[in-house]
């Protein structure tokens, strides 16, 4: 066979890297550069298989290598702002897209990245005109429309977003992020089917885009047709399909077993800043013992703010995980010595489970997205509280929790401590509904921890007392707002005569639907207002607006029913049968209020409505909630922080002990 020139070689190289084949892809352009290493289209195009593969900073070297030996290089410039925007360096990637556009003024591509890059600045606007300049540029580059429909999402405009989404399928019905998104931002109408049929055909296209599981996994806890059974089922599927094949690359962990000595917690998150967990994450951080723990964060933040400071100035050790891909995240945590790695996300936006799945730390616990299980192998734990997983029943401890074992297996279980439903010892009961799952979950005394952050909004007065109505409000994320939710609240209005309800959901076609569901139920649109999101403090002083808070069903307010009772406003709560169908449950309990907990629809109807028509219990919980919360679990964040930490101590041990390691030898 003659020998292949570097033109030749490049050619093959490009077939193979179009197909998708990046590891033939990348041999070639390395064999071509052992032969010209100054080779531009090499350097570039190694530089974007870097990319590709998660190798941000090998990406920026190779094509700012391309771009010295061949400066006039706008494919050059566009990839390149696109590594350096997968590495969170925007100002750069938005500069080298402009580089790019003033080389090529006509180069649709670039001006997409501008926009992505813009867009995760929060410079919607900007970026929405950059995706518009590309679209016009070439009306068929189907990743514009995508990304269009991204920035729209963004902004609200969902009716708009679905129509960029449903034409870059049109473009290219092969697009499995395309449906994958579009699922999104009809989950955010409340179109569940819809999203549903959305994600399972992003799984049909893409079988191996975790995300489009993921989504489908989430969803099904917020749809009311889907029982556990069901949602455990999807969680192995995932498992099956993006775990298991990983399960060759866990290499034997090397972090000394010594059952006793300060260990290293590693967490993984997108959500270190103003974000619900990020919320309720910051009183463990500040609370932690650092003489007994050493913090190590792994942040996927694109946009970083206040709240994302005070994490990295409570961290030992802060790591952008921007750029990384799943190898190289697992490889980093397993450098870093991580003990305990927690997954904060499940399988909410930007979770990173195909690391944990490489299981880079001995131990792994997931806890703080949702309660409820991630249905992987390669995650041994999980944390939750007493009642989001069962009924009291007999036999407790003064701490609330069965005579189970303390995580300590040395100590029984005390007010204060974790304590483990497991393979050893007395489980705690669970409903028969509930998922399956294979970790172990350790119980603390509350899955939240309440952090104002800082919103010095004071408790109003009853609106009731003031108005001549009463209003019922729910702030919550309009996708839990379905049909049977409606019928109830329908039901609750149609028995407490004047009142209105005040609904937070981007405006969008899905509020007319709102309103059609209602007014066949006997509910008329005027009583009906809907309020969009706004920043924090506003969006609590809407409850100086709200008389009753309104749950929602078959997924509960978690934050944000913690929000209305900082506000003064009662959320009575109905028990279900999933975890994140009790949270209203833990809430109320933990708050010493049993009689606001109904466990049927019947009960929780005429429970809202008799809370409504006691003006004076109302006030009087106006007045009151506020203190309660800071007397109670939900706001004692030491005690939460101890919790944690006995959970921590106690997997660790259990670690140690699976080495045959009982003490600090």
């Amino acid at each position: 066979m003659p020998p292949v020139t570097v033109p030749q070689a490049l050619e093959l190289a490009l077939q193979h890297h179009q197909a998708g084949r990046l590891a033939e892809a990348d041999a070639l352009y390395r064999q071509i550069l052992a032969v010209q290493p100054n080779h531009p289209d090499a350097l570039h195009l190694l530089g974007l298989v870097a990319c590709q593969a998660g190798h941000s900073d090998a990406a920026v070297g190779w094509i700012r290598q391309a771009i010295a030996l061949k400066p006039n290089y706008p494919e050059a410039y566009n990839n390149l702002g696109a590594a350096l925007r997968d590495k969170g360096q925007l100002d750069e990637a938005i500069a080298s897209c402009r580089q790019a556009i003033a080389l090529r003024p006509n180069y649709p591509e670039a001006f997409s990245n501008l926009g992505n890059a813009l867009r995760d600045q929060g410079l919607l606007d900007e970026a929405s005109s950059a995706y518009r300049q590309a679209i016009a540029f070439d009306p068929n580059l189907a990743g514009a429309h995508f990304n269009l429909g991204n920035v729209l999402r963004d902004k609200g405009q969902l009716d708009e977003a679905i129509a960029s989404y449903r034409q870059a399928i049109a473009l290219r019905p092969d697009y499995p992020e395309a449906y994958c998104n579009l699922g999104n931002a009809l989950r955010d109408q409340q179109q569940l089917d819809e999203a549903i049929a959305a994600y399972q055909r992003a799984i049909a296209l893409g079988p191996n885009l975790p995300e489009a599981r993921s989504n489908l996994v989430l969803i099904l806890h917020y749809h009311p047709g889907y029982d556990g059974k069901t949602i455990g089922e999807e969680q192995r599927r995932w498992n099956r399909q993006h775990a298991e094949p990983l399960r060759p690359f866990i290499q034997p962990h090397r972090n000394h077993p010594a059952p006793e000595r300060r260990l290293r917690i590693g967490y993984v998150s997108a959500d270190f800043r103003g974000h619900v967990v990020g919320r309720y994450l910051l009183p463990l951080f500040e609370h932690h013992d650092r003489t007994e723990f050493e913090l190590c964060c792994y942040s996927g933040v694109w946009r970083p703010d206040e709240v994302t400071a005070r994490f990295q100035s409570l961290a030992g050790q802060w790591r952008s995980t921007l750029g990384l891909g799943d190898p190289q995240l697992a490889e980093l945590i397993r450098e870093d010595g991580v003990d305990v790695l927690v997954d904060l996300s499940l399988h909410s936006a930007g979770n990173r489970l195909p690391v944990f799945a490489r299981q880079p730390a001995p131990v792994q616990v997931s806890y703080a997205g949702y309660p409820g299980s991630t249905g992987l192998e390669a995650i041994g734990y999980r944390m939750s509280d007493r009642w989001l997983e069962s009924e009291l029943g007999d036999g407790r401890s003064e701490c609330g929790v069965r005579s189970a074992e303390c995580g300590n297996s040395t100590q029984k279980c005390t007010a204060g401590s974790a304590s483990q439903i497991g393979d050893s010892g007395p489980d705690i009961p669970h409903s028969a509904f509930q998922i399956p799952h294979s970790e172990r979950v350790y119980l603390l005394d509350s899955f939240w921890c309440f952090e104002p952050c800082g919103a010095e909004v004071p408790v109003g007065a009853l609106p009731a007392m003031e108005n001549k109505g009463f209003t019922f409000g729910c702030l919550n994320n309009f996708c839990k707002v379905n049909e049977r939710v409606l019928a109830l609240w329908a039901r609750i209005l149609g028995k407490v005569e004047g009142s209105r309800l005040l609904l937070l959901s981007p405006a969008g076609s899905h509020r007319e639907r709102t309103l059609t569901v209602l007014r066949q139920l006997g509910v008329e649109g005027s009583r009906v207002e809907f309020v969009v999101q706004r920043p924090r403090r506003e969006y609590l002083e809407w409850y100086h607006r709200i008389d009753v808070g309104l749950e929602t069903f078959p997924y509960n307010g978690h934050t944000t029913s913690l929000d209305a009772f900082w506000m003064g406003v009662p959320v009575p709560g109905m028990v279900g049968e999933l975890p994140v169908a009790r949270a209203g449950l833990s809430h109320l309990m933990n708050l010493g209020l049993p009689e606001l907990v109904a466990r049927s629809e019947e009960e929780y109807v005429n429970l809202v409505v008799a809370l409504a028509g006691d003006l004076p219990r109302m006030a009087e919980l106006r007045a009151t909630l506020r203190e309660r919360m800071k007397a109670s679990v939900l706001m004692d964040a030491p005690r939460y922080a101890r919790n944690i930490e006995a959970a921590y101590r106690a997997m660790w041990r259990r670690w140690c002990a699976g080495t045959g390691m009982t003490n600090d030898e």
